[in-house]
């Protein structure tokens, strides 16, 4: 983000945002998007073999100034949060169950999207962040493109699970200044059982390289409000100390000692987290104090509240 304005607005004035965003939209017709690679016709209604459920249009849930999200990004008026309906990562414990498994929101085309963007400005919020994004790229390039017509000159915020194909990243460098994936689980025995990802090790590691490349380690400006760079999530998890461990070392090994981590201790057994043990019981204290010992052991020292 430039003194003035954030990145995109300068992609928008070049004319490669729009670009970007009908090469994102003609994806669609044979989706490899996201890692899961469908290869569904999602501009079809309903888009049938699509594991997102996500058609041509997303579907938000809710578009709010939110106040529960790390101190750098809600600052004193909100994070502008726009939380999207289906998810691609579907974990059997998730904390937004309603949203990423059930869908209870309502579709919304390019303009509708980019109203509510400028809406959140409007409140007065930091930037716009964008909750479960990785299935719906495509929709959020072509509605940018009408928000920035139209005046929006926020930062914004990938807010995801981390299950995000490296090459769709490469589509929206210089379009967010802050990547903020959440490192699950480095074991993919873990992975495949809790959200039928294998993979998701790899892919996720893959993608945190791909969002440091682009932006950065996390940037603060005088305020304590985050300008650019990538903040990291770990849902610390009960019985999994060490894999906590794994994900701590990777991130101060491979990406930077300087990383921005939220070590998250708000875990509660959600979804259909009860049918999985030891995912069956919340968090102890003890378990919450070790994960952060093992984050600094590891070589971290940079950590969000959350």
């Amino acid at each position: 983000m430039s003194a003035d304005y954030p990145s995109y607005v300068g992609l928008w004035r070049s004319g490669q945002l729009q670009q970007r965003a009908e090469q994102a939209i003609g994806a669609l017709s044979d989706c490899t998007l996201c890692p899961r690679q469908c290869h569904a016709d999602r501009l079809q209604e309903p888009p049938r073999g699509a594991y997102c459920r996500t058609g041509r249009l997303a579907v938000v849930s809710s578009a709010f100034p939110h106040h529960g999200e790390e101190d750098c990004l809600r600052g004193y008026n909100g994070s502008g949060t726009i939380f999207f309906c289906h998810c691609n990562l579907r974990c059997v414990f998730c904390q937004n169950f309603d949203i990423s498994w059930e869908a209870c929101g309502r579709p919304l085309d390019a303009r509708g999207l980019a109203r509510l963007m400028l809406r959140l400005q409007d409140a007065g919020c930091h930037n716009i962040n964008f909750v479960t994004p990785s299935h719906v790229v495509a929709q959020i390039l072509e509605a940018l493109v009408i928000a920035v017509e139209q005046g929006l000159r926020l930062p914004l915020v990938y807010n995801t699970g981390g299950y995000d194909r490296a090459e769709t990243l490469r589509l929206l460098d210089g379009v967010f200044d802050i990547y903020m994936p959440d490192l699950k689980f480095l074991d993919p025995a873990a992975a495949k059982l809790y959200f039928n990802a294998e993979d998701y090790p790899q892919v996720a590691c893959e993608a945190i390289r791909e969002m440091h490349r682009q932006v950065g380690v996390l940037e603060l400006d005088h305020t304590g409000l985050a300008r650019r760079g990538v903040l990291v999530r770990h849902l610390v998890m009960p019985g999994y100390l060490e894999d906590t461990r794994r994900v701590m070392r990777f991130l101060a090994q491979e990406i930077s000692p300087d990383t921005f981590v939220n070590v998250m201790a708000q875990y509660h057994p959600a979804g259909y987290a009860r049918r999985y043990p030891p995912l069956d019981r919340p968090l102890s204290l003890a378990e919450c104090r070790q994960a952060l010992h093992i984050a600094r052991e590891e070589g971290l020292h940079r950590f969000a509240r959350d």
